[in-house]
């Protein structure tokens, strides 16, 4: 599977095969591959984008995006698949009075659910 990372209109890299690549410029509002993931810094994602945190969609209306991801990343495969949970990623620990504090970053890791097919090679 490729995973491209863009944001602010730039690929910052893809993972292909567990391979990174590097980057690549983007024009900015390019149409989205089904299943490419954008870093944005704020607290949403943008419309055709949901939250990449490994919420459970319904295959009957995400028929696209399964056909890309599978149950890869969980759900039975019949009615439900999973999207890929990178929310950890997007967290800081720090030691505040002796203890552990874990808090989330001011991004999101978005996944398209609207957009074009990814090219085969």
């Amino acid at each position: 599977m490729t995973v491209l990372l863009r944001s602010a209109g730039v690929v910052l890299g893809a993972l292909v095969g567990g391979a990174w690549l590097g980057a690549a410029p983007v024009a900015a509002g390019t149409t989205p591959f089904y299943g490419e993931i954008m870093i944005v810094p704020y607290t949403f994602c943008p419309d055709g984008w949901l939250e990449a945190n490994g919420q459970l969609l319904p295959i009957n209306q995400n028929i696209e995006l399964f056909s890309l991801l599978g149950v890869t990343y969980g759900g039975n495969g019949s009615s439900t698949f999973a999207l890929p949970n990178i929310t950890s990623a997007f967290t800081t620990t720090t030691t505040v009075d002796g203890t552990i504090v874990t808090a989330p970053l001011a991004a999101k890791a978005c996944i398209a659910v609207e957009g074009a097919f990814p090219p085969t090679p």
